[in-house]
């Protein structure tokens, strides 16, 4: 019993694993992008791609950023080609989202969301809520103390009540 007793102290004295908000992205636009530098404010990440059935949410990511940008919403998007489904440069992808979208939200380089090569960002998400993307334009909404507020998958719209109602409550904290 006392075995058991200890097993469970350490346990509990062991920190909860924290979602990686340090490692950086590396920025479509060129040098990083790092969640922490967005501390104090929500993020709301989404794994892209550029020919998907998905690709018109790009929409929704603009319009939710325009909306909420003034009172401190984050929207990155994360183009990855996991699914097969990316451009296969950097630069197409900017252009097509550019030309297409009108995107002015912050955007990072082609970056695996899945699997051993995994961004850190992702891989302690998947560790800490057992999230992983099942498909493109999955959201993932991090609050401004760096909790996981949300996630969604690629049916919920970037403007869904769902969605919008957690921001809304972000913002107001």
């Amino acid at each position: 019993m006392r075995l058991i007793a200890a097993l469970f102290a350490t346990l509990l004295a062991l920190p909860a694993a924290a979602l990686d908000r340090t490692t950086p992205f590396d920025s479509i636009d060129g040098g990083e992008l790092r969640l922490g530098d967005w501390a104090g404010q929500p993020v709301l990440v989404v794994n892209t791609a550029s020919r998907c059935g998905f690709t018109p949410q790009y929409d929704g990511l603009q319009a939710l950023y325009d909306r909420y940008r003034d009172r401190g919403l984050v929207v990155l998007a994360v183009p990855s080609d996991d699914f097969r489904q990316e451009l296969s440069s950097e630069a197409e992808v900017k252009e097509f989202c550019e030309v297409n979208f009108g995107l002015d939200i912050p955007m990072t380089t082609i970056t695996h969301v899945r699997g051993p090569e995994a961004h850190p960002f992702y891989a302690s998400l998947a560790a800490e809520t057992g999230f992983t993307p099942a498909w493109n334009f999955n959201k993932v909404l991090v609050a401004p103390d760096g909790r996981v507020a949300g996630t969604w998958g690629s049916m919920t719209r970037p403007l869904s009540g769902a969605i919008t109602r957690q921001i809304e409550t972000l913002l107001a904290e």
